[in-house]
C-alpha cells in the first residue's frame, strides 16, 4: 500500500463490516494484550500505519452518517458547488431543512466511486481508440 501526501480516504463500515471475526485481525500491544478489530477496519488501520511509517502526519476525524453538503464534498475531495449541482440534478440524493442541505455519507462515497468508474471507462475507451500502444514510441 502506498500513501501519498494529502491523500484522503474515508472508511465507512456497514453494520455487518463492524462485526468481529473469531481469530480475525487484531492489534497486539507491547504487553501482549489483544484487541480484536473487524476485518474491514484493518484497512483503515493499515492506511494510518503506512502513512505514519512513511513519515507523513495523519489526521483522523470521525464523521456523522449524514453531513451538510459542504462537509460531504470535503470528505470525498470534491468542490462544494460541484457536489451541490449533482444533488440538484437528482444524481445524488439529499434532504433539506430550513438552512442546510444534507447528504448521507454512504451516498456521497458511492457517488464518488460511480464518477471514478465512469471516468476510468471513458479513459479506457479513449485509449482503445487511440494509436497509443503503451511503449512510449
Amino acid at each position: 500500500m502506498e500513501v501519498l501526501p494529502s491523500q484522503s480516504e474515508v472508511f465507512l463500515l456497514s453494520d455487518a463490516e463492524r462485526t468481529l471475526v473469531p481469530a480475525g485481525p487484531a492489534i497486539i500491544d507491547a504487553e501482549g494484550n489483544r484487541y480484536d478489530v473487524p476485518p474491514k477496519a484493518l484497512e483503515a488501520l493499515l492506511f494510518v500505519e503506512t502513512a505514519l511509517r512513511e513519515g507523513l502526519a495523519v489526521q483522523v476525524t470521525a464523521l456523522r452518517h449524514e453531513l451538510p453538503i459542504r462537509e460531504a464534498a470535503a470528505a470525498i475531495g470534491m468542490a462544494e458547488d460541484e457536489l451541490r449541482s449533482y444533488a440538484a440534478s437528482g444524481a445524488l440524493p439529499f434532504r433539506s431543512d430550513e438552512s442546510v442541505d444534507w447528504v448521507r455519507l454512504e451516498h456521497a462515497l458511492a457517488f464518488r466511486q460511480q464518477l471514478k468508474a465512469r471516468q476510468r471507462a471513458i479513459l479506457d475507451e479513449m485509449l482503445a481508440e487511440s494509436d497509443y500502444d503503451g511503449t512510449g514510441r
